[in-house]
């Protein structure tokens, strides 16, 4: 083998991008929850389970915080106790990051297609469960393997429908000299490129958000287009709080409300019922499950149907940041979610659902959110409408935002958020759970300010 100082020859991003589209048969189709093959509700618990036993299932969830009576949620979540992979191969030609990544057909993608990692994959998928076709590169991945580990963490993903997920999440650097074939749905994407791409809405996928979160900004060239050098530190700049004090803020927000998280029947939920072919809220609510029937080519398995969770409108997730004694700073915030692993876990400064903190009842309402929303074009730095998890989420939007804050923004800050480096929430990301999928999307987008 000889070093590769260039990717293979291949068109641009946009053309292989548009190919992939037209070269597979995608369908997505309703189809009521009763009506789903290999699926049932328990005739005990009311829950939606798969024949197999295997996969994930729709149970009942009450979860209560701190020392109050009674639940502050109530309502249907994912169970899924097995942890995926979610994996990205680097490569450098020359001496240029590139990433192997795949276009990915998801059943809740509200484009259908998304930039994925190089592997994307759960445990049923992987061990084959159901009999489908192998997982592609898979082998980087799981021991023993080649290439040298840049990332292995696991990370939580959204607690707000997911009871304690996690799954692996993992950078793999292959030798310049290695030979990777590569399939027709995958392409070697520069690093700096992937990152720019991130600016267009619906694109790049949440789970190779979460991957790239844990990667470090590789600083910008002088005079680069595009970047603004919000990475760039004074010189004799420092922190606003040593990683000491923030371990601490961290270690006290999650000990200060514990959270109760029991699970119920499907059943119980007395407020939730199943109407013309889905599970809703009876008054209305954040989101239904719904089922739906999938035709996908370039698939492990080519048909099947499945139950997804539905939201009811887009949510919200933004950082304030700004530069304190030179350094750039981000405002995050303890958050909390009814499915969370840990009982709180480190969140954007504002993350909403329907315009609102995701809460059932009376909306705890962000002393952030109406500085997000009034915002000036001028101190807006990153604004794209993103998709979250396709697989278990059907058209689960949020809008990621990135805020300059003013100068009276460090002052007065409450409890509940800290100021921290880029660099800082960086390290807490590789630390692997103790920052939710939100942030570590937005974390992604940040770094694509140079």
């Amino acid at each position: 083998m000889t070093t590769t100082a260039v990717p293979p020859r291949a068109p641009a991003f946009q053309e292989w991008f548009e190919a992939r589209k037209s070269a597979h048969e995608h369908r997505v189709r309703p189809l009521a929850l009763d009506r789903l093959d290999g699926w049932r509700f328990h005739e005990d618990t009311g829950n939606l389970v798969h024949r197999s036993g295997r996969f994930f299932t729709v149970e009942g969830l009450r979860t209560y915080v701190g020392e109050e009576s009674r639940a502050r949620w109530s309502r249907p979540v994912i169970v899924q106790p097995e942890t995926g992979i979610l994996g990205i191969l680097v490569k450098r030609f020359g001496s240029v990051p590139h990433c192997l990544m795949q276009a990915k057909m998801e059943p809740g993608n509200i484009n259908t297609l998304q930039l994925s990692p190089t592997v994307q994959a759960t445990r049923s998928n992987y061990t084959r469960v159901h009999q489908g076709n192998r997982v592609p590169y898979l082998e980087h991945f799981t021991a023993p393997r080649r290439g040298r580990v840049l990332l292995d963490v696991l990370q939580s993903e959204q607690g707000a429908w997911f009871l304690g997920k996690r799954n692996r999440n993992m950078i793999v650097e292959v030798q310049p000299d290695e030979d990777v074939p590569v399939l027709d749905d995958f392409r070697w994407v520069e690093l700096a490129e992937l990152r720019s791409l991130l600016h267009t809405d619906n694109l790049v996928n949440m789970d190779s958000r979460t991957v790239l979160s844990g990667m470090p900004p590789t600083p910008p060239a002088a005079g680069a287009a595009g970047t603004d050098g919000f990475f760039r530190p004074a010189p004799d700049g420092r922190a606003r709080h040593d990683t000491a004090y923030l371990r601490s803020w961290f270690t006290e927000a999650r000990t200060a409300n514990p959270l109760v998280q029991r699970r119920v029947p499907l059943a119980d939920l007395a407020d939730w019922e199943y109407r013309d072919g889905r599970l809703a809220h009876r008054q209305g609510g954040p989101f239904t499950v719904i089922g739906v029937d999938v035709e996908a080519g370039g698939r492990e398995v080519p048909h099947w149907t499945q139950p997804m969770v539905a939201p009811t409108g887009r949510g919200l997730a933004a950082f304030l940041v700004r530069r304190l004694d030179g350094v750039p700073h981000v405002l995050v915030k303890a958050h909390t979610e009814p499915g969370t692993f840990d009982t709180v876990e480190i969140g954007p400064t504002v993350q909403c659902a329907l315009g609102r903190d995701d809460r059932d009842g009376a909306a705890e309402r962000s002393p952030y959110l109406d500085r997000i929303r009034t915002a000036p074009p001028s101190a807006v730095r990153f604004d794209a409408v993103h998709s979250e998890e396709g697989g278990r989420f059907h058209h689960a939007e949020t809008r990621y935002v990135i805020a300059e804050a003013g100068p009276d923004a460090e002052h007065d800050v409450p409890d509940t958020h800290v100021w921290m480096t880029v660099e800082q929430l960086t390290g807490f990301v590789r630390c692997g759970g103790h920052v939710n999928v939100e942030a570590r999307s937005l974390l992604a987008c940040l770094h694509t300010l140079g």
